[in-house]
């Protein structure tokens, strides 16, 4: 029999490339997915070597809106079927809504919200039918909090992500499915260096608001095998997300619209 297998999108760095490692030391081969083929094959390499799993290597852009059956029909063809699902694929648009052309923002939404449902809702089926199944949607904190300028379709599209994580972990209770939402904060990766705020934001943020990836991606294995709808990491994000939760929305937009000018590139 094969070990079961996890899709990891966004695998080619960062919290997606923590979570194939923790995959695969739990046993799970592997179909990794980014658009630097180069980084894949490096971190499939490694992988192997450490833990001796299989690990399909299926290089895709999920900003074309065919890249989810892309991906799907790769796996297909090498007899196998996703078990675990972590829609990780993300960046950030630097700059106000108005300043990018649409075809960008389109481009944006496919990534951090089409393509994580396509990706779930083609999956589940059999996730359903064989009684096992675990999707983790990386998210944010940032979908935890009120709206500020700047990365205008950011927080939303990772509220999005809450709010449907929560939605179908409740659709699957009893299935064997689990469905979780990981809200990180400040996580040490290239996010920062691909949307262009590295340099506003070293010195900035203090250091005990920055955790490690491979420390988000293990909250994160740990809460989908709990079956939590979403989890929250590290402490001082946790008690962000509960202040945002019991302070008046003015107030708290009021804040953001003063803060966001450190960590976003208006």
């Amino acid at each position: 029999m094969s070990a079961r297998l996890a899709l990891i999108t966004g695998a080619s760095a960062g919290i997606g490339a923590a979570f194939a490692r923790l995959y695969a030391r739990h046993g799970y081969d592997l179909a990794i997915t980014a658009r630097r083929e180069n980084r894949l094959r490096e971190l499939s390499d490694d992988i192997r070597l450490s833990h001796g799993v299989e690990v399909l290597v299926i290089p895709a852009d999920l900003a074309d809106p065919a890249a989810p059956d892309a991906i799907l029909a790769e796996i297909a063809a090498n007899g196998r079927s996703v078990d675990a699902l972590v829609n990780n694929a993300g960046y950030g648009m630097p700059g106000a809504f108005a300043g990018s052309p649409w075809e960008e923002h389109a481009q944006f939404l496919q990534v951090m919200v089409a393509a994580p449902c396509e990706l779930a809702h083609k999956a589940l089926p059999g996730m359903v039918e064989r009684r096992f199944g675990r999707i983790v949607n990386v998210a944010s904190l940032a979908g935890l909090a009120p709206g500020g300028p700047g990365a205008t379709l950011y927080g939303a599209s990772k509220a999005f992500l809450v709010r449907f994580s929560q939605s179908l972990h409740q659709e699957v209770a009893g299935s064997g499915v689990h469905v979780s939402a990981l809200c990180p904060g400040f996580t040490y990766s290239e996010f920062h260096d691909a949307n262009q705020t590295r340099a506003q934001i070293t010195g900035t943020v203090p250091d005990w608001l920055w955790m490690g990836a491979d420390e988000v991606a293990a909250q994160g294995f740990e809460a989908v095998e709990a079956n939590r709808p979403v989890c929250v990491t590290g402490a001082p994000n946790k008690a962000l997300a509960a202040l945002g939760k019991i302070v008046p929305d003015d107030w708290a937009m009021a804040l953001m619209a003063s803060q966001s000018g450190r960590f976003r590139k208006l």
